[in-house]
């Protein structure tokens, strides 16, 4: 799995802080980056976030181009609908030449048997497409033989509130593993370029009470230490 962040708004906080003082101010706009001149924005960014004004994180924007996920990740995904997707097609990608790009779960690799099986299951179906394709059934046909293993690029761009929301369900223990390493690669490249709004990024009980219930994990001190740690 790869996670690159491609783009984002310029001078990510900065501009939220041109969001937020416009909201309490008389300033006209001109005079906002004045305004923001020279303040600390770990400081107030953190009474903004802390207010729970979030719709001004909503005017930064971070585009990813993600690669090496299943199929089964990128259903997940775009459950987020909160975002916009570019996603490789198998209607029009020839999986022939891709039939090797799969993703093999580590509690099927660490059995030998399952292992062995998945292996071997995965290679025919890829060979039984191959042979759909030589006989002349169109690939957006053929492609309905193909697993859910089956590997993925895709291209995700959101803003910051949404990101915030994505990484609390999402880096979660109890989000599938897959995801949840994607999350995480995600929330690493924006902490490096906005530390003062994700700087509390990852699941819920970093910054609060775990929102899992019943379901915890029962460690919310190991997490938090972890993400701290990010």
């Amino acid at each position: 799995m790869k996670v690159t962040l491609l783009s984002h708004t310029p001078e990510v906080e900065k501009t939220i802080s041109l969001a937020a003082k416009l909201c309490y101010s008389d300033s006209n706009i001109d005079e906002l980056e004045d305004r923001v001149r020279g303040i600390s924005y770990e400081d107030f960014l953190g009474k903004i976030l802390k207010m729970g004004h979030l719709s001004v994180l909503e005017h930064a924007n971070f585009t990813f181009g993600i690669e090496g996920i299943s199929r089964a990740a990128s259903h997940q995904l775009v459950r987020h609908r909160l975002a916009s997707y570019s996603q490789q097609s198998q209607r029009y990608v020839d999986a022939r030449k891709r039939s090797a790009e799969y993703v093999t779960p580590d509690t099927i690799k660490t059995s030998e048997e399952a292992g062995t099986k998945y292996e071997a299951l995965v290679s025919k179906i890829y060979g039984f497409y191959e042979e759909m394709v030589s006989l002349g059934i169109p690939k957006e046909d053929a492609r309905f033989i193909l697993p859910n293993a089956a590997s993925t690029k895709i291209i995700v761009t959101m803003n910051a509130r949404e990101l915030l929301h994505f990484f609390k369900v999402r880096c979660c223990e109890r989000a599938q593993w897959e995801i949840r390493e994607m999350a995480i690669l995600m929330l690493k490249a924006v902490k490096h370029t906005a530390p003062s709004i994700f700087k509390g990024g990852g699941p819920a009980c970093v910054e609060g009470p775990c929102s899992e219930g019943e379901m915890t994990c029962g460690h919310p001190k190991e997490i938090r230490k972890k993400f701290q740690e990010l």
